[in-house]
């Protein structure tokens, strides 16, 4: 009965991260843009929307009776754990303010009736993007593994992880697509989902390839 119900869990996982990526993916957008013009504009309100109608399904399977804990963060590593939560929970709002919101949740090019990419502008490293290329996917990742582990978890925990890893390369192609020679510098000097101390940009770094990958593409500097 356990393994049954851990392949529900396991399959409400990829079935989600698929319909996630597909969504996502530029020959769709694409295709949808052909066939339906005026509704672009909603696109990435709507992505959005699904993907939190969604969410919930696979939460809940794993949720519901998850089984025996394989371990519990008790003592000091109970504390620490917690402590990573507070940080990656107080980086993930700080963060927030080098994000363009109404971009990423899709209601600016809603509300001015353009395409779901059209506010991409020039390259922009904030101060998280100097230690790590992807600080949503750390600060998510640290609250997976950080929480006490039944087996519904960590099978939940295992697939998210590999399913950040891979998106992250997918969506890095579109950057360096995007963004040319400068982002594969980044690439080379920036880890990309767990920062390293000896693997970082200074200010300074970070403005001159800013400054290359709007020469190199002739964007806008990063806003």
């Amino acid at each position: 009965m356990e393994a049954e119900r851990l392949w529900w869990v396991g399959a409400s996982w990829i079935g989600y991260f698929l319909i996630h990526s597909l969504l996502a993916a530029t020959a769709v957008k694409t295709r949808v843009g052909s066939v339906w013009p005026r509704a672009m504009p909603a696109y990435r309100l709507v992505y959005n929307g699904i993907a939190l109608i969604l969410l919930p399904i696979p939460l809940w399977l794993a949720a519901t009776d998850p089984g025996p804990y394989l371990w519990r963060w008790s003592g000091w590593l109970g504390w620490g754990a917690q402590f990573l939560d507070a940080v990656a929970i107080l980086g993930f709002l700080w963060s927030l303010r080098y994000y363009p919101l109404g971009e990423f949740l899709g209601s600016a090019p809603w509300r001015d009736r353009r395409g779901p990419d059209a506010g991409a502008g020039g390259l922009r490293i904030s101060p998280m993007h100097r230690f790590v290329r992807h600080p949503w996917y750390f600060f998510g990742l640290a609250l997976l593994w950080t929480q006490d582990m039944n087996p519904a978890w960590l099978l939940s925990a295992g697939l998210t992880t590999a399913y950040l890893m891979v998106g992250s390369r997918l969506e890095e192609g579109k950057l360096t697509e995007r963004y040319g020679e400068a982002y594969r510098l980044y690439r080379k000097q920036v880890p990309g989902l767990l920062p390293l101390p000896w693997r970082r940009l200074s200010r300074e770094q970070a403005a001159a390839l800013e400054r290359a990958a709007a020469e190199e593409k002739n964007l806008p500097l990063g806003v």
